[in-house]
Protein backbone atom coordinates (compact mmCIF):
# COMPACT_ATOMS: atom_id res chain seq x y z
CA UNK A 1 0.00 0.00 0.00
CA UNK A 2 2.70 2.50 1.04
CA UNK A 3 6.48 2.48 1.32
CA UNK A 4 8.77 4.80 3.26
CA UNK A 5 11.28 6.97 1.40
CA UNK A 6 12.68 8.80 4.42
CA UNK A 7 11.66 10.13 7.82
CA UNK A 8 8.04 11.28 7.46
CA UNK A 9 8.08 10.72 3.69
CA UNK A 10 5.95 8.02 2.07
CA UNK A 11 5.24 6.72 -1.43
CA UNK A 12 1.75 5.44 -2.22
CA UNK A 13 1.90 2.27 -4.31
CA UNK A 14 -0.88 1.65 -6.86
CA UNK A 15 -3.30 -0.06 -4.45
CA UNK A 16 -2.74 2.53 -1.73
CA UNK A 17 -3.12 5.44 -4.14
CA UNK A 18 -6.35 3.94 -5.48
CA UNK A 19 -7.75 3.98 -1.93
CA UNK A 20 -6.56 7.56 -1.45
CA UNK A 21 -8.26 8.66 -4.67
CA UNK A 22 -11.52 6.96 -3.69
CA UNK A 23 -11.50 8.83 -0.39
CA UNK A 24 -10.83 12.06 -2.30
CA UNK A 25 -13.79 11.40 -4.60
CA UNK A 26 -16.20 10.88 -1.70
CA UNK A 27 -14.99 14.14 -0.17
CA UNK A 28 -15.29 15.92 -3.54
CA UNK A 29 -18.86 14.74 -4.06
CA UNK A 30 -19.99 15.92 -0.64
CA UNK A 31 -18.22 19.29 -0.89
CA UNK A 32 -19.74 19.86 -4.33
CA UNK A 33 -23.09 18.88 -2.85
CA UNK A 34 -23.08 21.87 -0.48
CA UNK A 35 -21.98 24.34 -3.11
CA UNK A 36 -18.22 24.07 -2.78
CA UNK A 37 -16.08 25.12 -5.76
CA UNK A 38 -12.83 23.24 -6.32
CA UNK A 39 -9.64 25.15 -7.08
CA UNK A 40 -5.89 24.66 -6.74
CA UNK A 41 -3.40 26.97 -5.03
CA UNK A 42 0.40 26.71 -5.05
CA UNK A 43 2.34 24.91 -2.38
CA UNK A 44 5.19 27.42 -2.69
CA UNK A 45 4.15 30.84 -1.40
CA UNK A 46 5.73 34.24 -0.65
CA UNK A 47 6.60 34.51 3.01
CA UNK A 48 5.28 38.06 3.33
CA UNK A 49 1.69 36.76 3.28
CA UNK A 50 2.48 34.69 6.34
CA UNK A 51 4.25 37.62 7.96
CA UNK A 52 1.08 39.69 7.61
CA UNK A 53 -0.91 37.10 9.58
CA UNK A 54 1.86 36.54 12.12
CA UNK A 55 2.18 32.86 11.29
CA UNK A 56 5.61 32.91 9.63
CA UNK A 57 7.26 32.16 12.97
CA UNK A 58 5.59 28.74 13.32
CA UNK A 59 8.45 26.26 13.74
CA UNK A 60 6.83 23.57 11.60
CA UNK A 61 6.82 25.74 8.45
CA UNK A 62 9.49 24.98 5.87
CA UNK A 63 11.17 28.31 5.01
CA UNK A 64 13.50 28.92 2.07
CA UNK A 65 14.90 31.48 -0.36
CA UNK A 66 14.96 31.38 -4.14
CA UNK A 67 18.09 32.19 -6.14
CA UNK A 68 17.26 35.91 -6.01
CA UNK A 69 16.97 35.87 -2.22
CA UNK A 70 13.17 36.14 -2.10
CA UNK A 71 11.71 34.63 1.10
CA UNK A 72 9.30 31.75 0.52
CA UNK A 73 7.46 29.09 2.51
CA UNK A 74 6.08 25.65 1.76
CA UNK A 75 2.50 25.94 2.93
CA UNK A 76 1.14 23.71 5.69
CA UNK A 77 -2.32 25.30 5.23
CA UNK A 78 -3.65 27.81 2.68
CA UNK A 79 -5.54 30.46 4.66
CA UNK A 80 -3.11 33.17 3.60
CA UNK A 81 -3.23 32.34 -0.11
CA UNK A 82 -6.98 31.95 -0.39
CA UNK A 83 -7.70 35.08 1.65
CA UNK A 84 -5.29 37.03 -0.54
CA UNK A 85 -7.24 35.95 -3.63
CA UNK A 86 -10.61 36.74 -2.08
CA UNK A 87 -9.35 40.17 -1.01
CA UNK A 88 -8.50 40.91 -4.64
CA UNK A 89 -11.67 39.46 -6.20
CA UNK A 90 -14.62 40.03 -3.85
CA UNK A 91 -16.16 43.51 -3.86
CA UNK A 92 -19.86 43.26 -3.03
CA UNK A 93 -22.09 41.51 -0.53
CA UNK A 94 -23.83 40.01 -3.58
CA UNK A 95 -20.75 37.80 -4.13
CA UNK A 96 -21.08 36.20 -0.68
CA UNK A 97 -21.31 33.57 0.70
CA UNK A 98 -18.62 31.55 -1.05
CA UNK A 99 -17.10 28.13 -0.33
CA UNK A 100 -13.79 27.23 -1.97
CA UNK A 101 -11.82 24.02 -1.57
CA UNK A 102 -8.83 22.14 -2.94
CA UNK A 103 -6.83 18.94 -2.68
CA UNK A 104 -3.20 19.94 -2.33
CA UNK A 105 0.09 18.68 -0.95
CA UNK A 106 1.05 20.18 2.41
CA UNK A 107 4.52 20.32 3.92
CA UNK A 108 5.25 20.29 7.63
CA UNK A 109 8.67 20.35 9.29
CA UNK A 110 7.52 17.73 11.75
CA UNK A 111 10.10 17.35 14.55
CA UNK A 112 9.25 13.69 15.23
CA UNK A 113 7.53 11.99 12.28
CA UNK A 114 5.87 8.82 13.56
CA UNK A 115 2.88 6.48 13.35
CA UNK A 116 3.32 5.67 9.67
CA UNK A 117 1.23 7.93 7.44
CA UNK A 118 -0.42 9.66 10.40
CA UNK A 119 2.38 12.07 11.33
CA UNK A 120 4.35 12.92 8.20
CA UNK A 121 6.28 15.78 6.66
CA UNK A 122 4.38 15.70 3.39
CA UNK A 123 0.72 14.83 2.89
CA UNK A 124 -2.32 15.63 0.77
CA UNK A 125 -5.14 17.52 2.46
CA UNK A 126 -8.56 18.69 1.42
CA UNK A 127 -8.81 22.20 2.79
CA UNK A 128 -11.95 24.30 2.35
CA UNK A 129 -12.62 27.94 3.20
CA UNK A 130 -15.94 29.68 3.68
CA UNK A 131 -16.46 33.43 3.23
CA UNK A 132 -19.53 35.14 4.68
CA UNK A 133 -20.92 38.59 5.36
CA UNK A 134 -21.28 38.12 9.11
CA UNK A 135 -21.18 35.68 12.02
CA UNK A 136 -24.70 34.46 11.27
CA UNK A 137 -23.57 33.54 7.77
CA UNK A 138 -20.53 31.75 9.18
CA UNK A 139 -22.79 29.68 11.42
CA UNK A 140 -24.79 28.58 8.37
CA UNK A 141 -21.65 27.69 6.39
CA UNK A 142 -20.18 25.90 9.40
CA UNK A 143 -23.38 23.91 9.79
CA UNK A 144 -23.42 22.88 6.12
CA UNK A 145 -19.82 21.70 6.36
CA UNK A 146 -20.66 19.71 9.48
CA UNK A 147 -23.44 17.94 7.59
CA UNK A 148 -21.10 17.23 4.66
CA UNK A 149 -18.35 15.95 6.96
CA UNK A 150 -20.78 13.69 8.80
CA UNK A 151 -21.77 12.12 5.47
CA UNK A 152 -18.14 11.80 4.36
CA UNK A 153 -17.12 9.81 7.42
CA UNK A 154 -20.26 7.67 7.22
CA UNK A 155 -19.58 6.90 3.55
CA UNK A 156 -15.94 5.99 4.19
CA UNK A 157 -17.06 3.39 6.71
CA UNK A 158 -15.49 4.86 9.84
CA UNK A 159 -16.64 4.83 13.42
CA UNK A 160 -16.24 8.48 14.40
CA UNK A 161 -17.03 11.25 16.87
CA UNK A 162 -17.32 15.00 16.36
CA UNK A 163 -15.72 16.63 19.39
CA UNK A 164 -14.99 20.10 20.73
CA UNK A 165 -11.37 21.10 20.20
CA UNK A 166 -8.79 23.83 20.66
CA UNK A 167 -8.34 26.42 17.88
CA UNK A 168 -4.54 26.11 18.15
CA UNK A 169 -2.37 27.85 15.56
CA UNK A 170 -5.40 28.42 13.31
CA UNK A 171 -6.97 30.94 15.67
CA UNK A 172 -10.63 31.91 15.67
CA UNK A 173 -13.60 31.56 17.97
CA UNK A 174 -14.39 27.86 17.92
CA UNK A 175 -13.39 24.49 16.51
CA UNK A 176 -14.39 20.84 16.26
CA UNK A 177 -12.43 17.73 15.35
CA UNK A 178 -13.56 14.47 13.83
CA UNK A 179 -12.06 11.54 15.68
CA UNK A 180 -11.94 7.87 14.67
CA UNK A 181 -11.52 5.75 17.82
CA UNK A 182 -8.90 3.00 17.73
CA UNK A 183 -6.11 1.75 20.01
CA UNK A 184 -3.43 3.18 17.69
CA UNK A 185 -4.82 6.70 17.98
CA UNK A 186 -2.38 9.49 18.87
CA UNK A 187 -5.12 11.68 20.38
CA UNK A 188 -7.51 11.05 23.26
CA UNK A 189 -11.19 11.92 23.38
CA UNK A 190 -13.34 12.34 26.48
CA UNK A 191 -16.77 10.78 25.99
CA UNK A 192 -19.97 10.65 28.01
CA UNK A 193 -23.70 10.76 27.41
CA UNK A 194 -24.31 13.83 25.19
CA UNK A 195 -20.69 14.91 25.57
CA UNK A 196 -17.57 14.56 23.41
CA UNK A 197 -14.39 16.63 23.48
CA UNK A 198 -10.71 16.36 22.72
CA UNK A 199 -8.77 15.76 25.93
CA UNK A 200 -7.00 19.09 25.34
CA UNK A 201 -10.22 21.05 26.00
CA UNK A 202 -12.41 18.55 27.88
CA UNK A 203 -13.90 19.59 31.19
CA UNK A 204 -15.15 17.43 34.01
CA UNK A 205 -15.78 17.35 37.74
CA UNK A 206 -13.40 15.14 39.74
CA UNK A 207 -14.33 13.18 42.83
CA UNK A 208 -14.57 14.92 46.21
CA UNK A 209 -11.37 15.71 48.09
CA UNK A 210 -11.16 13.32 51.07
CA UNK A 211 -11.65 15.10 54.43
CA UNK A 212 -8.67 15.25 56.79
CA UNK A 213 -8.66 14.87 60.54
CA UNK A 214 -5.99 16.30 62.82
CA UNK A 215 -4.74 18.90 60.29
CA UNK A 216 -3.34 22.15 61.76
CA UNK A 217 -5.60 25.22 61.80
CA UNK A 218 -2.84 27.50 60.51
CA UNK A 219 0.13 27.19 58.25
CA UNK A 220 2.69 24.83 59.80
CA UNK A 221 6.16 23.96 58.52
CA UNK A 222 7.02 20.27 58.17
CA UNK A 223 10.49 18.91 57.49
CA UNK A 224 10.59 16.72 54.38
CA UNK A 225 14.25 16.08 53.50
CA UNK A 226 14.64 14.23 50.22
CA UNK A 227 10.87 14.07 49.64
CA UNK A 228 10.16 15.70 46.26
CA UNK A 229 7.32 13.73 44.63
CA UNK A 230 3.61 13.60 45.34
CA UNK A 231 3.89 9.96 46.34
CA UNK A 232 6.80 10.55 48.73
CA UNK A 233 5.24 13.57 50.45
CA UNK A 234 1.73 12.20 50.83
CA UNK A 235 3.13 8.88 52.06
CA UNK A 236 5.23 10.58 54.72
CA UNK A 237 2.51 12.99 55.87
CA UNK A 238 -0.22 10.36 55.66
CA UNK A 239 -2.66 12.18 53.36
CA UNK A 240 -4.44 11.40 50.12
CA UNK A 241 -2.78 12.85 46.97
CA UNK A 242 -5.87 15.06 46.51
CA UNK A 243 -4.91 16.81 49.77
CA UNK A 244 -1.66 18.05 48.28
CA UNK A 245 -1.22 21.15 46.10
CA UNK A 246 0.79 20.26 43.03
CA UNK A 247 2.74 23.24 41.66
CA UNK A 248 3.74 23.18 37.98
CA UNK A 249 5.93 26.08 36.82
CA UNK A 250 5.70 27.11 33.16
CA UNK A 251 7.21 29.84 31.00
CA UNK A 252 5.25 31.92 28.50
CA UNK A 253 6.63 31.62 24.97
CA UNK A 254 6.46 35.29 24.00
CA UNK A 255 7.06 37.15 27.25
CA UNK A 256 9.31 34.64 28.99
CA UNK A 257 7.30 35.05 32.23
CA UNK A 258 7.36 32.28 34.83
CA UNK A 259 3.87 31.29 35.94
CA UNK A 260 2.95 28.73 38.59
CA UNK A 261 -0.03 26.52 37.81
CA UNK A 262 -1.48 24.71 40.81
CA UNK A 263 -3.84 21.73 40.82
CA UNK A 264 -4.82 18.93 43.17
CA UNK A 265 -2.06 16.43 43.79
CA UNK A 266 -4.01 13.73 41.96
CA UNK A 267 -4.48 15.92 38.86
CA UNK A 268 -2.30 16.95 35.91
CA UNK A 269 -2.02 20.44 34.41
CA UNK A 270 -3.49 20.80 30.91
CA UNK A 271 -1.01 23.05 29.07
CA UNK A 272 -3.46 23.73 26.24
CA UNK A 273 -6.05 25.10 28.66
CA UNK A 274 -3.38 27.04 30.55
CA UNK A 275 -2.13 28.60 27.31
CA UNK A 276 -5.68 29.71 26.49
CA UNK A 277 -6.03 31.30 29.94
CA UNK A 278 -2.75 33.19 29.62
CA UNK A 279 -3.30 34.14 25.99
CA UNK A 280 -0.01 32.68 24.77
CA UNK A 281 1.65 29.31 24.45
CA UNK A 282 3.50 28.01 27.50
CA UNK A 283 6.20 25.40 28.03
CA UNK A 284 7.39 23.62 31.17
CA UNK A 285 10.05 25.62 33.05
CA UNK A 286 13.56 24.20 33.19
CA UNK A 287 15.20 23.30 36.50
CA UNK A 288 17.45 26.37 36.26
CA UNK A 289 14.42 28.63 35.65
CA UNK A 290 12.62 27.10 38.63
CA UNK A 291 15.63 27.48 40.93
CA UNK A 292 16.20 31.08 39.86
CA UNK A 293 12.61 32.27 39.70
CA UNK A 294 10.83 30.36 42.49
CA UNK A 295 12.78 27.96 44.66
CA UNK A 296 14.32 24.48 44.92
CA UNK A 297 12.93 21.89 42.55
CA UNK A 298 10.57 19.52 44.35
CA UNK A 299 9.78 22.01 47.11
CA UNK A 300 7.92 24.84 45.38
CA UNK A 301 4.41 26.00 46.23
CA UNK A 302 2.09 29.01 45.90
CA UNK A 303 2.49 30.43 49.44
CA UNK A 304 4.75 33.51 49.33
CA UNK A 305 5.75 32.66 45.75
CA UNK A 306 6.85 35.77 43.85
CA UNK A 307 5.28 34.71 40.54
CA UNK A 308 1.80 34.73 39.08
CA UNK A 309 -0.30 31.80 40.30
CA UNK A 310 -3.12 30.22 38.27
CA UNK A 311 -5.23 27.85 40.38
CA UNK A 312 -7.50 25.17 38.99
CA UNK A 313 -11.18 25.45 39.91
CA UNK A 314 -11.27 21.94 41.39
CA UNK A 315 -8.65 22.88 44.00
CA UNK A 316 -10.93 24.15 46.78
CA UNK A 317 -11.15 23.98 50.57
CA UNK A 318 -8.56 23.82 53.32
CA UNK A 319 -6.03 21.59 55.06
CA UNK A 320 -3.74 21.18 52.06
CA UNK A 321 -0.03 20.39 51.96
CA UNK A 322 2.27 22.24 49.56
CA UNK A 323 5.93 23.00 48.95
CA UNK A 324 7.50 25.70 51.13
CA UNK A 325 9.87 27.20 48.51
CA UNK A 326 12.85 26.25 50.69
CA UNK A 327 14.98 23.11 50.64
CA UNK A 328 13.55 20.11 52.53
CA UNK A 329 10.42 22.05 53.55
CA UNK A 330 6.69 21.62 52.99
CA UNK A 331 3.78 23.52 54.51
CA UNK A 332 0.64 22.02 56.06
CA UNK A 333 -2.72 23.57 56.92
CA UNK A 334 -3.01 25.61 53.68
CA UNK A 335 -6.41 27.17 53.02
CA UNK A 336 -7.39 28.16 49.51
CA UNK A 337 -8.30 31.85 49.35
CA UNK A 338 -6.51 32.70 52.62
CA UNK A 339 -2.86 31.83 52.21
CA UNK A 340 -2.02 32.87 48.64
CA UNK A 341 -3.39 34.98 45.81
CA UNK A 342 -4.34 33.45 42.50
CA UNK A 343 -6.25 33.62 39.23
CA UNK A 344 -8.77 30.79 38.98
CA UNK A 345 -9.50 28.83 35.79
CA UNK A 346 -10.14 25.31 34.54
CA UNK A 347 -6.58 24.08 33.84
CA UNK A 348 -6.75 20.41 34.85
CA UNK A 349 -6.59 17.41 32.55
CA UNK A 350 -9.82 15.44 32.61
CA UNK A 351 -9.51 11.92 33.99
CA UNK A 352 -11.42 8.68 33.49
CA UNK A 353 -14.46 8.68 35.78
CA UNK A 354 -14.84 12.46 36.05
CA UNK A 355 -18.42 13.71 35.91
CA UNK A 356 -20.07 15.94 33.31
CA UNK A 357 -22.43 18.71 34.52
CA UNK A 358 -25.41 16.36 34.08
CA UNK A 359 -23.72 13.65 36.18
CA UNK A 360 -22.59 11.33 33.40
CA UNK A 361 -19.31 9.50 33.88
CA UNK A 362 -16.53 10.36 31.43
CA UNK A 363 -14.51 7.67 29.69
CA UNK A 364 -11.32 8.27 27.72
CA UNK A 365 -10.64 6.64 24.38
CA UNK A 366 -7.65 6.88 22.00
CA UNK A 367 -8.53 8.11 18.53
CA UNK A 368 -7.10 9.28 15.20
CA UNK A 369 -7.94 12.82 14.14
CA UNK A 370 -9.34 12.59 10.60
CA UNK A 371 -10.75 16.09 10.12
CA UNK A 372 -11.09 19.49 11.73
CA UNK A 373 -13.21 22.61 11.27
CA UNK A 374 -12.59 26.13 12.56
CA UNK A 375 -14.57 29.34 12.94
CA UNK A 376 -11.81 31.73 11.91
CA UNK A 377 -13.87 34.90 12.15
CA UNK A 378 -11.99 37.93 10.80
CA UNK A 379 -8.45 37.00 11.84
CA UNK A 380 -7.19 36.46 8.29
CA UNK A 381 -9.49 38.87 6.46
CA UNK A 382 -8.39 41.72 8.74
CA UNK A 383 -4.68 40.92 8.30
CA UNK A 384 -4.94 40.60 4.51
CA UNK A 385 -7.58 43.21 3.78
CA UNK A 386 -10.44 40.93 2.67
CA UNK A 387 -13.50 43.22 2.76
CA UNK A 388 -16.78 43.78 0.92
CA UNK A 389 -19.29 46.58 0.54
CA UNK A 390 -22.61 45.87 2.27
CA UNK A 391 -26.02 46.90 0.88
CA UNK A 392 -25.54 50.33 2.43
CA UNK A 393 -22.14 50.90 0.83
CA UNK A 394 -20.16 50.39 4.05
CA UNK A 395 -16.93 48.40 3.96
CA UNK A 396 -17.05 45.30 6.17
CA UNK A 397 -14.60 42.49 6.95
CA UNK A 398 -15.38 39.09 5.46
CA UNK A 399 -16.02 36.40 8.09
CA UNK A 400 -14.23 33.11 7.45
CA UNK A 401 -14.27 29.43 8.30
CA UNK A 402 -11.70 26.72 7.57
CA UNK A 403 -12.37 22.99 7.08
CA UNK A 404 -9.71 20.29 6.69
CA UNK A 405 -9.72 16.54 6.03
CA UNK A 406 -6.73 14.23 5.61
CA UNK A 407 -7.50 11.41 3.13
CA UNK A 408 -4.45 9.49 4.36
CA UNK A 409 -5.76 9.70 7.91
CA UNK A 410 -9.08 8.24 6.79
CA UNK A 411 -7.13 5.41 5.17
CA UNK A 412 -5.13 4.80 8.34
CA UNK A 413 -8.20 4.93 10.57
CA UNK A 414 -10.13 2.50 8.37
CA UNK A 415 -7.18 0.12 8.36
CA UNK A 416 -6.74 0.29 12.14
CA UNK A 417 -10.44 -0.03 12.95
CA UNK A 418 -11.21 -2.97 10.66
CA UNK A 419 -8.05 -5.06 10.24
CA UNK A 420 -7.94 -8.60 11.61
CA UNK A 421 -5.23 -11.20 12.11
CA UNK A 422 -5.23 -12.07 8.39
CA UNK A 423 -4.75 -8.51 7.14
CA UNK A 424 -6.74 -5.48 6.01
CA UNK A 425 -10.52 -5.34 5.72
CA UNK A 426 -11.44 -2.28 3.69
CA UNK A 427 -14.90 -0.71 3.63
CA UNK A 428 -16.47 -1.36 0.23
CA UNK A 429 -16.57 2.36 -0.60
CA UNK A 430 -12.79 2.86 -0.46
CA UNK A 431 -11.34 -0.61 -1.09
CA UNK A 432 -8.57 -0.85 -3.71
CA UNK A 433 -10.84 -3.19 -5.68
CA UNK A 434 -14.30 -4.67 -5.41
CA UNK A 435 -13.04 -8.21 -5.94
CA UNK A 436 -9.81 -10.10 -5.44
CA UNK A 437 -9.98 -12.72 -8.21
CA UNK A 438 -7.49 -15.54 -7.70
CA UNK A 439 -6.68 -18.04 -10.42
CA UNK A 440 -5.08 -21.14 -8.92
CA UNK A 441 -4.82 -22.86 -12.32
CA UNK A 442 -1.72 -21.79 -14.19
CA UNK A 443 -1.55 -20.63 -17.80
CA UNK A 444 -2.57 -23.48 -20.10
CA UNK A 445 -4.06 -25.63 -17.34
CA UNK A 446 -7.74 -26.73 -17.37
CA UNK A 447 -10.12 -24.05 -16.13
CA UNK A 448 -7.72 -21.12 -16.52
CA UNK A 449 -9.53 -19.83 -19.59
CA UNK A 450 -12.80 -19.79 -17.64
CA UNK A 451 -11.31 -17.61 -14.86
CA UNK A 452 -9.77 -15.28 -17.48
CA UNK A 453 -13.18 -14.96 -19.10
CA UNK A 454 -14.81 -14.07 -15.77
CA UNK A 455 -12.15 -11.40 -15.26
CA UNK A 456 -12.84 -9.82 -18.65
CA UNK A 457 -16.61 -9.95 -18.06
CA UNK A 458 -16.30 -8.31 -14.66
CA UNK A 459 -14.22 -5.49 -16.11
CA UNK A 460 -16.78 -4.99 -18.88
CA UNK A 461 -19.49 -4.75 -16.21
CA UNK A 462 -17.65 -2.00 -14.38
CA UNK A 463 -16.45 -4.14 -11.47
CA UNK A 464 -13.00 -3.23 -10.13
CA UNK A 465 -10.96 -6.42 -10.03
CA UNK A 466 -7.54 -7.18 -8.61
CA UNK A 467 -6.65 -10.28 -10.63
CA UNK A 468 -3.92 -12.50 -9.23
CA UNK A 469 -2.72 -14.59 -12.17
CA UNK A 470 0.85 -14.89 -10.91
CA UNK A 471 2.76 -18.14 -11.24
CA UNK A 472 2.86 -18.74 -7.50
CA UNK A 473 1.60 -21.32 -5.05
CA UNK A 474 -2.04 -21.35 -3.92
CA UNK A 475 -1.16 -20.61 -0.29
CA UNK A 476 0.72 -17.42 -1.05
CA UNK A 477 -1.94 -16.14 -3.46
CA UNK A 478 -4.80 -16.78 -1.02
CA UNK A 479 -2.85 -15.20 1.84
CA UNK A 480 -2.09 -12.12 -0.26
CA UNK A 481 -5.77 -11.73 -1.17
CA UNK A 482 -6.68 -11.75 2.52
CA UNK A 483 -3.93 -9.25 3.27
CA UNK A 484 -5.06 -6.76 0.60
CA UNK A 485 -8.59 -6.78 2.02
CA UNK A 486 -10.99 -6.33 -0.90
CA UNK A 487 -14.64 -6.90 0.11
CA UNK A 488 -14.98 -10.16 -1.85
CA UNK A 489 -12.43 -12.83 -2.67
CA UNK A 490 -13.27 -15.08 -5.62
CA UNK A 491 -11.11 -18.16 -6.23
CA UNK A 492 -10.95 -20.36 -9.28
CA UNK A 493 -9.49 -23.65 -8.04
CA UNK A 494 -9.20 -26.94 -9.83
CA UNK A 495 -11.90 -28.68 -7.79
CA UNK A 496 -14.43 -25.86 -7.94
CA UNK A 497 -13.82 -25.32 -11.65
CA UNK A 498 -14.43 -29.02 -12.23
CA UNK A 499 -17.90 -28.36 -10.79
CA UNK A 500 -18.26 -25.27 -13.02
CA UNK A 501 -18.11 -23.06 -9.92
CA UNK A 502 -16.01 -20.37 -8.28
CA UNK A 503 -15.50 -20.05 -4.53
CA UNK A 504 -16.41 -16.67 -3.01
CA UNK A 505 -15.53 -15.45 0.48
CA UNK A 506 -16.71 -12.21 2.08
CA UNK A 507 -13.62 -10.64 3.61
CA UNK A 508 -15.34 -8.97 6.55
CA UNK A 509 -17.03 -12.00 8.09
CA UNK A 510 -15.85 -15.08 6.19
CA UNK A 511 -19.24 -15.82 4.63
CA UNK A 512 -18.81 -18.35 1.82
CA UNK A 513 -20.58 -17.81 -1.51
CA UNK A 514 -20.86 -20.49 -4.20
CA UNK A 515 -20.67 -18.78 -7.60
CA UNK A 516 -21.76 -20.74 -10.71
CA UNK A 517 -19.58 -20.04 -13.75
CA UNK A 518 -22.76 -19.59 -15.73
CA UNK A 519 -24.00 -16.28 -14.33
CA UNK A 520 -20.85 -15.56 -12.30
CA UNK A 521 -20.87 -11.84 -13.06
CA UNK A 522 -24.48 -11.46 -11.95
CA UNK A 523 -23.87 -13.39 -8.72
CA UNK A 524 -20.73 -11.37 -7.94
CA UNK A 525 -22.37 -7.99 -8.60
CA UNK A 526 -25.39 -8.95 -6.48
CA UNK A 527 -23.08 -9.90 -3.62
CA UNK A 528 -21.14 -6.66 -3.97
CA UNK A 529 -24.36 -4.64 -3.95
CA UNK A 530 -25.37 -6.37 -0.72
CA UNK A 531 -21.98 -5.70 0.87
CA UNK A 532 -22.05 -2.05 -0.20
CA UNK A 533 -25.38 -1.55 1.51
CA UNK A 534 -24.36 -3.30 4.75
Amino acid sequence: MVRQVGSGLWTYLPAGWRIHRKVEQIIREEMDGIGGEEMLMPLLQPRDLWQKTGRDGIEEIFKLEDRRGADLVLAMTHEEAVTNHVAAEIRSYRELPKLLYQFQVKERDEPRPRAGILRTREFVMKDAYSFDRDEAGLEESYGRCIEAYDRIFDRTGLRWYRVESDVGMMGGSGAHEYMAPCPAGEDTVALASNYAANLEVATGRPGEIPPRSGAPDSVTEISTPGLTTVEQVTGAVGVDPANLIKAVPVVTEDGGEIVMAVVRGDDQVNLTKLSAVLGEIVRPASEDEIETGIGPVGYIGPVRAEVKVVKDGALIGRNFVCGGNRPDLHLDGIEIGRDFEFTEADIRMVREGDQTPDGSSIRLEPAIEVGNIFKLGTRYSEALGATYLDDGGSEELIVMGSYGIGPARIMAAAAEQRADDAGLVWPASIAPGDVSLVALAQEGEPGRDAVDAVYESLLASGVEVLYDDRDLGAGQKLTDAELVGCPLRVVGGRKSLARDELEGTVRSDGEEVVIPLDGAVEMITETLDRLGQA
